[in-house]
């Protein structure tokens, strides 16, 4: 078999980066899945601001012509809702299909190896194990998603596992009635809106119960329900797992994990493809400087953001009480949501979310004066 530099376990986004971004500083590249593209996931498909940015320095640009201009962002809320502009620049609702296209086009235009239908067997000093062989390569990525075996040969699995969260998705096909990106809160689960073609919408709940489905719509948020009562099916319904995993170590001798393999921030966040961008760039790097634990740095330093927000959302999604009065407070003082996404995708610093948070307390304590006969959320 031919030998490699690089050799990537899984040709989803999160690995399709990293070989574009490893083969931009010189090396040769190998991608290798057990699946053929495009590879689709059920998704909330909105790219924020910092994901195009992170696309556009990997040489992937994305043109609002491919897909739904997004202004923003607006939470709905039982009775309350908020709404808050991106700071800078804007975003896209894609479907991810092309959006996977796109990074393939990428990749084989940079000299990428791409190899579909090729199972990964195993890993070993030498490279990759395939059905046919081991395939000699320097270094092993693994790509291979929330449950990679990558993960498992290279020993770098966590001690615990976090609690899972499940998703469902669908496309409905209707004109988008806004360009934001909404989400609905219920009493026990989320619904996330992205428009993402002139005549197409992108629905997906989120919830711990596995059993969460489109039937409980009408229940959970009556507003979204109402919206698309007449709207038909554009595909079939599909699911996902989500969850929020931190890893000790990222990797082990010549084996790094990337995405969701490396750890994961729950979908809440809508940050999973700019995080897994971010790192393929940082890998990148340290491979050029061979050394991997330059890579762990930035690994950490990255999630940070991240999985704070997650932290702050999910909190959210479980006290109703305290989800609405954060919704007043957003609806009295706009500056504190447009502080709060600006730093959710990278336009501020994580500096200045102690400036939003102060705003935020001030004018939750402010709510609660003004509603003593509320029960605590706490």
């Amino acid at each position: 078999m031919h030998r490699t530099d690089v050799f990537v376990i899984g040709g989803g986004p999160a690995g399709l980066a990293a070989a574009i971004a490893a083969r931009a500083k010189g090396f040769s590249v190998t991608v290798a899945d057990g699946t053929h593209p495009p590879i689709d996931k059920a998704c909330g498909e909105g790219l924020m601001p910092d994901t195009l940015a992170a696309l556009a320095e990997l040489g992937v640009p994305v043109s609002r012509a491919e897909g739904h201009p997004l202004h923003g962002v607006r939470f709905n809320g039982r009775e309350h809702e908020a709404s808050a502009n991106f700071a800078s620049g804007h975003g896209i609702g894609m479907r991810r299909p092309l959006l996977h296209e796109k990074l393939i086009e990428r990749a084989r235009a940079c000299g990428v190896s791409l190899r579909w239908d090729t199972p990964v067997v195993g890993i070993t000093d030498q490279g990759a194990e395939l059905p046919g062989g081991v395939f000699p390569a320097k270094w092993i990525i693994g790509a291979d998603g929330i449950g990679s075996r990558v993960r498992k040969w290279a020993g770098l699995e966590p001690s615990a596992r976090n609690d899972c969260r499940y998703a469902v998705r669908r496309h409905y096909r209707m004109t988008p009635w806004s360009e934001f990106v909404e989400v609905y809160w219920g009493d026990d689960a989320q619904a996330y809106v992205t428009p993402v073609i002139q005549g197409e919408v992108c629905v997906v709940l989120m919830s711990q119960d596995r059993e969460t489905k489109f039937d409980s719509l009408e229940t959970q948020f009556p507003k979204l329900a109402a919206r698309l009562k007449w709207a038909t099916l554009a595909n079939t319904e599909r699911g996902a797992v989500t969850m929020t995993r931190k890893l000790p170590r990222v990797y082990r001798g010549r084996v790094a994990l990337i995405g969701d393999a490396s750890g994961s921030v729950d979908a809440i966040t809508g940050a999973g493809l700019s995080l897994g961008f971010r790192q393929a760039i940082a890998l990148a790097d340290a491979l050029e400087a061979n050394d991997l634990s330059q890579y762990q740095a930035a690994h950490r330093r990255l999630a940070r953001r991240p999985s704070l927000m997650g932290r702050l959302m999910l909190v959210l999604s479980g006290h109703a009480s305290l989800r609405e009065r954060t919704l007043q407070a957003f609806m009295s003082d706009p500056r504190i949501f447009a502080r709060l996404l600006a730093v959710h995708i990278g336009a501020r610093s994580q500096a200045q979310l102690a400036a939003a948070g102060a705003l935020l307390g001030w004018q939750l304590v402010a709510a609660k004066s003004l509603n003593p006969a509320k029960p605590e959320w706490a």
